[in-house]
């Protein structure tokens, strides 16, 4: 499935660099993080078609996904602050799946409104703050806080654009997803996976990737510390993201 880059990436300080790509995020208001690394590695693909990417930013999650999935799969992704969706659509650019991939600068409700059912997979690491004290950016207060996209806006989009035997994946704090869950369940979204995840073995879970489903399943429930008891990288996170950090 994965494509080799022709050149030999080198390291920069204007973006995170990864074995087959280079993602640039210093005009982005949230830069390259765990969180979207763990997403983009861990979100089924072997069914995806069509995929969508809601709030691309960079477009860490379409370079990612179009890595792992096969040739044929077509990758949108949709950024409403035009300085990220420029700068995703430079690293897509320069990926080895830029005929792949399309970047859209709009508003997911407003692509929302003309499409329907369109996609297998789509994915998302959306804002979860809830409106609080300013960030001092525009830009990055749109990123982070949910005034601009609520998770139910979110749910509704999706629901729309999603084939009926689609999976929407998402990434999200515990406590937010405690919250998120009972929400998706009341649009008829049903959790087929869900991976929890803690920043070292011996501390609970801080992050939870999910996957919805329409299609009412067993829940699969897993859990991944990211370093051990020694502060080392465990070896499932090790196992997860090796096709994308260098010196794994």
């Amino acid at each position: 499935m994965s494509h080799q880059a022709d050149n030999k990436l080198t390291l920069r300080r204007d973006g995170f660099t990864f074995k087959q790509f280079f993602v640039a995020h210093d005009r982005c208001a949230m830069k390259v993080g765990t969180d979207g690394i763990l997403l983009g590695a861990w979100t089924p693909v072997s069914s995806a078609t069509r995929v969508l990417d809601i709030g691309s930013g960079s477009g860490l999650l379409a370079l990612m996904l179009a890595q792992r999935s096969e040739p044929h799969v077509r990758i949108d992704a949709v950024e409403l602050d035009s300085a990220a969706s420029q700068q995703a659509r430079e690293n897509v650019a320069v990926s080895p799946w830029a005929e792949r991939i399309a970047v859209y600068t709009e508003d997911i409700v407003d692509f929302t409104a003309t499409r329907f059912s369109e996609y297998s997979l789509i994915i998302s690491n959306p804002p979860y703050f809830s409106p609080g004290i300013a960030c001092g950016s525009a830009q990055r207060e749109q990123a982070r806080y949910t005034t601009l996209l609520t998770h139910e806006v979110l749910l509704g989009c999706a629901h729309q654009l999603l084939m009926p035997e689609g999976i929407f994946c998402v990434v999200l704090p515990v406590q937010v997803a405690e919250h998120f869950i009972p929400l998706a369940q009341q649009h008829n979204w049903h959790v087929q996976q869900q991976l929890l995840v803690s920043e070292q073995e011996d501390r609970p879970a801080h992050r939870v990737l999910l996957a919805l489903s329409r299609e009412e399943k067993e829940c699969v429930s897993s859990w991944l510390a990211i370093r051990d008891a020694e502060r080392r990288y465990s070896t499932d996170f090790q196992q997860l993201t090796k096709d994308f950090y260098l010196f794994m």
